[in-house]
């Protein structure tokens, strides 16, 4: 079974792409990426995920938008249960200049098998999609008292977020079931000492970094279901699946 994560750029700009697998009971890092056009996109799950083969895809973006004005439910309980910790979700709407890029791309992962599921049979084989959102999910499954804030303010501060969040995917997801088995530094090249100084080269890492988040959130979906994991909205409102809150 393969995990796919998809940081979606919600307009023209770059997605972060991540490919996990079980294998021998371990999520293994299979791929990394950032592509920018939807075709692009696409042909990247297509040679991920062969025709028929099993797969979730968990996308960071409203795929699904009922509403045509204002704020979908499962915006509106991001920011009731994950206000209090800065992860509360972006509206979305019909009417907004990226609904139909996100729409459209749900779609297309429609078209290839992959189904909704903000229900799932825990470990049962399938072609499914889901939409997933980082920020509450790195706050739950590193157990934080707010989200780590890398895509905000001042270059340096990012920076050190991000470190923050490359340590926790190390040392704790392995830790966890599923757990990640440690990403070879050929497919997880950064080197956090080093890390870039730019807004451009920051956001490149970022964009992997939250797809692998994706991914993972996919996985642990995939391996509980609604056992350890809350689902906020349904197939009908649209809904976002956050892990729920790990506990020491």
């Amino acid at each position: 079974m393969k995990f796919i994560g998809i940081d979606l750029g919600w307009k023209s700009q770059p997605s972060g792409l991540c490919c996990l697998e079980l294998i021998d009971g371990q999520l293994e890092l299979i791929d990394l990426d950032r592509k920018e056009a939807i075709a692009d996109i696409l042909t990247w799950i297509d040679t991920c995920v062969k025709s028929e083969e099993p797969a979730i895809i968990a996308v960071d973006a409203p795929t699904l938008i009922p509403n045509a004005t204002g704020s979908r439910l499962p915006d509106k309980l991001s920011h009731k249960y994950f206000g209090k910790y800065h992860a509360g979700c972006y509206p979305a709407n019909q009417n907004l200049p990226f609904a139909d890029r996100t729409i459209n791309f749900g779609l297309e992962l429609e078209s290839r098998g992959f189904t909704h599921a903000p229900t799932i049979e825990p470990k049962k084989i399938g072609r499914y999609q889901i939409e997933v959102f980082p920020h509450p999910a790195i706050v739950n499954l590193f157990s934080l008292e707010r989200i780590l804030k890398y895509k905000k303010g001042r270059i340096n501060e990012r920076r050190l977020e991000l470190i923050k969040l490359h340590q926790y995917i190390l040392e704790i997801l392995p830790t966890l079931q599923p757990s990640l088995k440690a990403p070879k530094s050929d497919l997880f090249p950064f080197d956090f000492f080093l890390l870039p100084s730019t807004g451009a080269a920051l956001k490149a890492v970022e964009d992997k970094l939250d797809s692998l988040i994706c991914a993972y959130v996919a996985a642990h979906w995939w391996y509980w279901g609604e056992q350890r994991n809350l689902v906020l909205g349904d197939r009908t409102t649209g809904y976002i699946v956050i892990p729920k809150l790990v506990m020491s």
